[in-house]
């Protein structure tokens, strides 16, 4: 029987509090049930195990950062979308370093469909898509370029926050830059020729 007051989506929230606070990896069915008071076996009633835990922080985290993203490019385009996605993805990334580890794990597709519609995934797409099409990408160039911008955020927010820029020069200004670079990168983009059938 689940314990009084406690839901699949406070165990949740309180995983992903406890990410940010001790790191993604370090999160357990022990260590939340240490955070609740509760014994490991008045969690099950609520997630199956641990993967499907960190399935559903991943889920949560990649709901929360999407949304954030949205707000921050509705009605943007060009560079303007640009900066502002690049903007709230690196806010998101290190305000909430574990729910942001979260973002980063590979995900059983039965568990995510199982647990969810992944709206949070098919949002992120059609946001990201559409802020590249607006620098005229189509396929196959559209999927590079997502790889190109994932990477880029990814490894800055990555370093920053491991505290790996140590140059005297303020890490908001190579930002700045490296964000200018994409833009121009996106708009020279070199696009794959389409072969004729």
């Amino acid at each position: 029987m689940a314990r009084a007051g406690l839901s699949v989506e406070r165990v949740v929230a309180a995983a992903a509090d406890l990410a940010d606070e001790v790191g993604f990896e370090n999160v357990t069915v022990s260590a939340l049930a240490r955070h609740f008071g509760v014994k490991d076996a008045s969690l099950y009633s609520h997630i199956r195990n641990v993967q499907d835990l960190r399935t559903r922080v991943a889920l949560l985290a990649g709901e929360e950062a999407i949304d954030r993203i949205a707000a921050a490019v509705a009605g943007r385009a060009g560079k303007d979308a640009l900066t502002a996605f690049a903007g709230a993805y690196r806010a998101y990334a290190l305000e909430h370093p574990g729910r942001y580890a979260a973002t980063q794990i590979r995900l059983d597709p039965s568990l995510v469909t199982e647990l969810s519609e992944s709206r949070a995934m098919r949002r992120t797409a059609e946001i990201t898509y559409g802020m590249l099409r607006a620098y005229g990408l189509d396929e196959p160039d559209l999927t590079d370029a997502v790889r190109l911008l994932r990477s880029t955020f990814h490894g800055y927010c990555t370093l920053e926050a491991s505290g790996g820029f140590n140059a005297s020069r303020q890490v908001q200004a190579s930002w700045d830059k490296a964000v200018d670079a994409l833009h121009m990168a996106l708009e020279h983009w070199p696009r794959e020729e389409k072969k004729e059938r």
